[in-house]
């Protein structure tokens, strides 16, 4: 059994937040992939289903994103997972708009929910780490993350939440390479081989001068 946790803040008010987009990638996963209906448990919204064949845990804390730990531990010791079966989608400041990656282990980067998440389970989870990109400087950061995604984002974001459900059944199944693979084809979709280059643009020819002379006037000038 795996646990994918994604991480925001509940309620309307935050919904449509970049802090958001953890909450965002469970939503559209669960629709796609026909898991049951969310329920209330374990301080958050949980929905259970099946990518391939493991059984996965689908959990959006609702203790607010400096608290998500709370949550996440409880599922955790409830179904009687190791931390390394837990996988966390989360909002990246220092990835560009539009890019994901995924990691095991390492530190939460200063990140409220990652934090919360190292102090009750410990560093050794998987994150699929998700761009928003960065607004250029630290002071401006909480502003940031709780704004609502432009209409601007609405393309690359569209298309990074379908690659990975696309990709979904890949990472419950442990291929991170297949996973990235599927969002790769959504973000960045090879351009078609049979599609021929444009041809360059050329010079229109210098049209020929004209010649008002008479045949009289030619033939005196030959002369001259």
């Amino acid at each position: 059994m795996k646990l994918f946790v994604g991480l925001g803040n509940p309620g309307p008010k935050y919904a449509g937040n970049r802090h958001n987009i953890g909450f965002m990638a469970l939503d559209r996963l669960a629709e796609d992939h026909g898991f049951a209906p969310w329920r209330k448990k374990f301080q958050a919204q949980v929905s259970e289903g099946k990518l391939g064949s493991e059984k996965v845990v689908l959990l959006k804390p609702e203790t607010f994103m400096n608290l998500s730990g709370q949550s996440v531990g409880e599922a955790m010791r409830f179904y009687k997972l190791e931390s390394t079966d837990v996988t966390v989608f989360h909002d990246e400041l220092d990835l560009a708009p539009g890019k994901c990656r995924v990691k095991s282990g390492g530190g939460h980067a200063g990140h409220n929910g990652l934090r919360s998440i190292h102090q009750h389970i410990g560093p050794h989870y998987d994150r699929v780490r998700l761009g928003i990109g960065h607004p250029g400087h630290k002071d401006a950061v909480a502003g940031y993350v709780l704004r609502d995604f432009s209409k601007a984002d609405g393309e690359w974001l569209d298309d990074l939440i379908r690659g990975i459900s696309d990709g979904a059944v890949h990472l419950a199944e442990g291929d991170a390479g297949k996973f990235m693979n599927a969002v790769v084809l959504r973000v960045a979709p090879p351009r078609s081989s049979t599609s021929q280059p444009k041809a360059k643009a050329t010079k229109a020819p210098e049209p020929e001068p004209t010649d008002d002379r008479t045949p009289m006037q030619k033939l005196m000038d030959k002369f001259r």
